[in-house]
């Protein structure tokens, strides 16, 4: 699933500037519970949806937080405003909290909502697989350049020479058929198939891409003054995911108020999306429970981010995240795999 370090999710543009001001001008009402910030990654969307869950049924409520969700866009800058204290916690990328960490910075993350990146590669039907690109262009975005292409450039042996800008707009691949490009399943996948082809779909992380894709992050002090108040964030929102899988109803009132321009079939495409490639409920959330994290995992992105030359072999890796909030986590029960699916 933007103009953050990781992706960009071209149906967001859709979601224009006008959407912009004020974004981050709300003030939270008054409240004895702790007044807390969260900003989102992009604007309001199924991708946020466990957030908006939460809020909806009460369960930042119930832990004595007073949560005001602010949604991000194309000119805001998720990591300046968590560091300069004007959002409490982040969703945002592993790649980028790790970047920021080698440069200094005292954030951490503490949670995975998504147990893989949803960006993956839209192709023509004739493309059977992402081991099958020989003589095929791909459109890459500029953020893209600086994650998931080092990636598949090295795994299945392409050329810089095949890459070509991906300016989000859809025509090229339209028009193109050598052409593939970087695709959000719940978005540049929907608009093509709305636009009348049957293109082909390959979710990096079911290749072996290591992001995590989506994690909350907060700030290295928050967590040593307030730990409570971090693990009941944590606690809500992951609950919150958990609801919002089994009935989305709640949630998306809260995303439509929010985006007016996010229509009911995009967000049942989106709630979709979410379960045909288990983001939420997949990996080691099915037996750790959602939003759990491990140190393999982050080694693995670690390792990926070091060998692309993203990341300094000497970089702290380890203080980029903590798993502390997500330990003992209910896995998964059978019924909600199930509705997962």
């Amino acid at each position: 699933m933007n103009t953050r370090f990781a992706l960009a999710n071209p149906l967001r543009s859709l979601l224009a500037a006008a959407l912009l001001p004020g974004i981050l001008g709300l003030a939270p009402q008054a409240s004895a519970n702790e007044q807390v910030v969260l900003l989102t990654s992009w604007y309001a969307q199924a991708e946020q949806g466990g957030f908006y869950q939460a809020l909806a049924d009460g369960l930042y409520a119930k832990e004595g937080l007073d949560v005001t969700i602010r949604m991000g866009g194309p000119q805001v800058n998720g990591m300046q405003l968590l560091v300069s204290r004007q959002a409490d916690f982040i969703v945002n990328y592993d790649l980028q909290i790790l970047k920021s960490v080698e440069q200094g910075l005292p954030v951490v993350a503490i949670a995975a909502p998504f147990q893989g990146d949803p960006q993956g590669l839209m192709t023509h039907a004739d493309v059977s697989g992402l081991d099958a690109l020989t003589g095929k262009q791909v459109l890459v975005s500029t953020s893209g350049q600086q994650t998931w292409w080092p990636w598949l450039k090295g795994k299945y042996q392409l050329q810089d020479s095949q890459a070509r800008p991906y300016t989000f707009n859809l025509q090229p691949f339209l028009a193109g058929p050598d052409t593939t490009q970087q695709a959000y399943a719940s978005s540049e996948l929907f608009q093509a198939i709305k636009a009348g082809t049957k293109p082909n779909f390959f979710l990096f992380a079911d290749s072996g891409y290591p992001p995590y894709g989506s994690t909350v992050a907060t700030r290295q002090e928050l967590i040593e003054q307030h730990p409570e108040r971090v693990a009941g964030f944590v606690r809500a929102s992951l609950e919150g995911w958990r609801r919002y899988l089994e009935n989305p109803a709640a949630g998306n009132a809260l995303i439509k108020r929010d985006n007016p321009n996010m229509s009911d079939e995009l967000l049942a495409w989106g709630v979709s999306t979410l379960k045909q490639y288990h983001l939420v409920t997949g990996g080691d959330a099915a037996t750790q429970g959602i939003g759990t994290m491990t140190d393999a995992r982050w080694q693995a992105t670690r390792d990926f981010m070091v060998e692309a030359g993203l990341l300094g072999a000497a970089a702290p890796w380890q203080k980029a995240y903590t798993t502390r909030f997500v330990q003992g986590l209910q896995p998964l029960a059978d019924a909600e795999r199930a509705a997962s699916r």
